[in-house]
């Protein structure tokens, strides 16, 4: 269901899954080329934001291990700022639900969501894909957020096409350790050379794609065995539905043939691993922003 956003109003910032991500290229300057399929899932990150008059940009609670300066919700406030806010500012409150360097985008979700919100709040009235553009430049994975829908993606993730996905639910695994990207990135053993597909072989049934994969999971596997584990045991559980890493890790996770099933293999977990189901999302709840 599509929110309304208003000052003070607990305002969404979903989880993402990537139901396949292969490493294609590298451009010049480093950055890795990609191709990937974003599906947005119904767990999310909670943001309200409050109305300042001061000009400040203000984060009115701790996120452990993240300093108020490197925050991207607030880096994303900031940068919003200068397309014309007229002296207003925020004070953001952040109630973290998703894991950190867990693969799930949550960083990226919440500046996403803070940019789709303030450009609301403050009538800035920029485009969508203004915003996108704004957020790319906070990180690869924001422009889908922005984006709001679920997406085939290229390039550094920026360049985005819709898809439509069936409903599903799944099961996911935090396997209790925290992935730093850029570590996984510029790991000597990183397949880099996968062979571009083609979004018509995608969607039309990227299922039965056998040679759809995560290429930053088998760099991941090696260097947290952590992640290798829950893959095991979710791989054992989960039957002949397929089993992923999502982004770089660390989540692990299982699309399942009913909410059910989910909650079987879940409550499996327990007492092993911190796990939970999530059903897929059509499109983010701000995209009618």
């Amino acid at each position: 269901m599509r929110q309304r956003v208003e000052w003070g109003r607990a305002l969404p910032a979903p989880a993402k899954l990537n139901l396949f991500l292969h490493v294609v290229g590298r451009r010049p300057d480093g950055y890795h080329l990609l191709q990937t399929a974003f599906r947005f899932i119904d767990r999310c990150d909670l943001l309200r934001l409050h109305r300042r008059d001061d000009g400040r940009v203000v984060r009115l609670n701790d996120v452990a291990g993240v300093p108020e300066e490197e925050d991207l919700c607030v880096r994303a406030a900031r940068l919003l700022q200068s397309h014309g806010a007229g002296g207003q500012g925020v004070t953001i409150e952040l109630e973290k639900r998703l894991p950190m360097g867990g693969g799930l985008g949550g960083g990226s979700s919440d500046a996403a969501t803070v940019l789709l919100a303030l450009n609301r709040l403050w009538q800035l009235d920029l485009s969508r894909e203004r915003l996108q553009e704004i957020g790319l430049a906070l990180g690869a994975d924001v422009p889908v957020f922005v984006f709001g829908r679920n997406a085939f993606a290229e390039g550094v993730g920026e360049r985005l096409q819709a898809i439509d996905l069936a409903p599903a639910s799944y099961v996911v695994i935090e396997p209790g350790c925290c992935v730093p990207t850029q570590q996984i990135f510029s790991a000597p053993d990183l397949t880099r050379n996968s062979n571009p597909l083609k979004i018509a072989d995608f969607s039309s049934g990227w299922q039965g794609i056998a040679a759809l994969r995560n290429d930053l999971q088998g760099v991941a596997q090696r260097q947290f065995p952590e992640v290798a584990k829950a893959l095991d045991w979710l791989g054992a559980r989960a039957g002949t539905r397929f089993v992923r890493m999502t982004g770089s890790g660390a989540c692990v996770f299982a699309e399942c043939e009913s909410e059910i099933d989910a909650r079987t293999i879940a409550d499996a977990a327990s007492g092993v691993w911190s796990a939970w189901v999530a059903k897929g999302l059509g499109e983010h709840p701000l995209y009618g922003v």
